[in-house]
């Protein structure tokens, strides 16, 4: 196998100074800004509208922010298992516990409920792992793709906000449909020696 020598060619001082690069930016930036000017709005042109009047329609499986939501009753459905919190790969949520002297469960049959629950929404990824892994459906990845704050606190959401922002979530039973769907798979026959 041979190996192929290719002269380089050394860079003239134009073209070393980065001059071409920058005019091509601006020439860009000119047309776009003289199109806009004359009532050609290409940057931000949908087909359904412009976008901070129209809204963005969301397509099927996208992958919002995460919230918390409540069952039929308006009880919490989180039992503050921390099975979100421990999956999560840019550790955005932090759940408290309640303690031997926290708060009673709202609901009959759960045992507890977090007494703070939060999670960043600067670190949080949209991965939808937190709805995967909760057991009691109560964290779900809404359709919401305009998340907007004036500090860097008010991007933590608590459990208050995020329970107002998720709503009431009544008859989706992922775990139910699970059970269903591995109960209609083949059985294979294990063979011993």
């Amino acid at each position: 196998m041979s190996t192929k020598v290719v002269d380089r060619t050394p860079l003239t001082f134009y073209e070393r100074s980065y001059l071409p690069a920058i005019l091509s930016g601006l020439k860009v930036t000119a047309r776009h800004f003289l199109r806009s000017a004359k009532g050609h709005n290409t940057a931000t042109d949908l087909s359904q509208g412009y976008y901070p009047e129209v809204p963005w329609t969301v397509a099927e499986g996208y992958r919002g922010a995460p919230y918390l939501v409540r069952d039929q009753e308006g009880h919490t459905k989180c039992v503050s298992c921390q099975l979100c919190e421990f999956i999560c790969p840019p550790k955005a949520i932090k759940i408290t516990p309640p303690g031997p002297e926290g708060i009673p469960s709202d609901r009959a049959n759960a045992e507890k409920m977090p007494r703070e629950f939060e999670i960043n929404m600067l670190r949080c990824i949209f991965c939808g792992m937190c709805q995967e892994v909760c057991p009691e459906e109560a964290i779900f990845l809404q359709k919401d793709y305009s998340l907007t704050g004036t500090s860097r606190e008010e991007m933590i959401y608590n459990k208050e906000k995020l329970l107002s922002l998720g709503g009431t979530h009544a008859g989706i039973q992922k775990w139910k449909h699970k059970l269903e769907s591995a109960q209609h798979q083949e059985v294979f026959p294990v063979k011993t020696h």
